[in-house]
């Protein structure tokens, strides 16, 4: 036997396990993180929160509700959806196509056109409206075309149409590429070896596998959409009833101290945002049994 090994005695005490004072000092130091973290929350989120809620019910339900039927703000909230309806679809159809490639294909420029789909992330959405204007303006690269067409692209909805594209377009392939990667292609390769044709092999072995990712990253586009401000703002104008969507209407109000109207709509946003935080909940949970399964 080892001189070591044999010299050395067993000591109960000695093991890793912290002394009463040791966990008395960790405890502390939980709650004093748990503390800070409660009142950074509160500071930031639970506060202002709250505060939207008591400004926007402050006269009472009449009044919030009378807010709600405002020309300017039913405006609003149907150029809103309108946008979201162009957008959504068009972002979640070009999502399927970049995470099939990317994730199903390895060729040169692959991680160019990776980092190609997190420029919005990385770019400001005022600098996104910026690079739109100087593109489709009067005095942009294409503008003297779109003028001789008599085609208005800035302060009109087309405009708003590309800045929310661009801004939302990483969110669906995003979330798509890691599902069909994790999937692998066996299932597909098995179709396709049984006869099927492609068309067939993506609705009923493709689709069925991502659904849940896909869904996620259209829910998380749809909130992004209609909550975008800063490239809005920049190539719509921000005309009432025109060019204005629910957050440029929640800034004018408030600008023109229209105060309970702008907290009304706010309310709205919120209630929009509370829904996407459920919905994203649920969908996480599907996805986590469907793994475990």
């Amino acid at each position: 036997m080892n001189s070591n090994l044999a010299g050395h005695s067993f000591n109960p005490d000695s093991s890793d396990s912290p002394s009463p004072e040791q966990a008395k000092g960790q405890g502390w130091v939980k709650f004093v993180l748990i503390a800070v973290a409660l009142v950074y929350l509160a500071l930031i989120l639970f506060i202002p929160a709250v505060n939207v809620f008591a400004q926007a019910f402050k006269g009472g339900v009449g009044p919030f509700l009378s807010n709600l039927t405002e020309p300017n703000f039913l405006h609003a909230i149907q150029l809103t959806v309108v946008i979201a309806l162009i957008v959504v679809p068009i972002n979640t159809v070009f999502g399927l196509c970049a995470a099939w490639v990317i994730a199903r294909h390895q060729f040169r420029g692959r991680t160019f056109l990776i980092s190609l789909l997190d420029i919005p992330f990385a770019v400001s959405p005022v600098v996104a409206g910026l690079m739109i204007v100087l593109l489709y303006g009067r005095n942009g690269w294409f503008g003297p075309l779109l003028q001789a067409a008599n085609i208005k692209i800035i302060f009109a909805m087309p405009a708003m149409v590309l800045a929310s594209a661009f801004i939302t377009l990483p969110f669906v392939a995003r979330e798509v590429i890691p599902v069909l990667e994790e999937a692998g292609s066996d299932q597909e390769e098995a179709a396709r070896t049984l006869g099927a044709k492609d068309w067939q092999i993506f609705w009923r072995v493709t689709l069925p596998n991502i659904s849940w990712g896909l869904l996620y990253g259209v829910i998380l586009t749809n909130a992004r959409v209609m909550g975008e401000f800063g490239a809005v703002s920049v190539v719509s104008g921000n005309l009432a009833g025109e060019t204005q969507t629910l957050p440029l209407f929640v800034e004018e109000a408030y600008k023109q101290y229209q105060t309970q109207a702008s907290f009304s709509a706010a309310v709205l946003l919120a209630g929009l945002a509370f829904i996407t935080l459920v919905l994203k909940e649920i969908l996480e949970r599907k996805t986590k049994i469907k793994d475990i399964e």
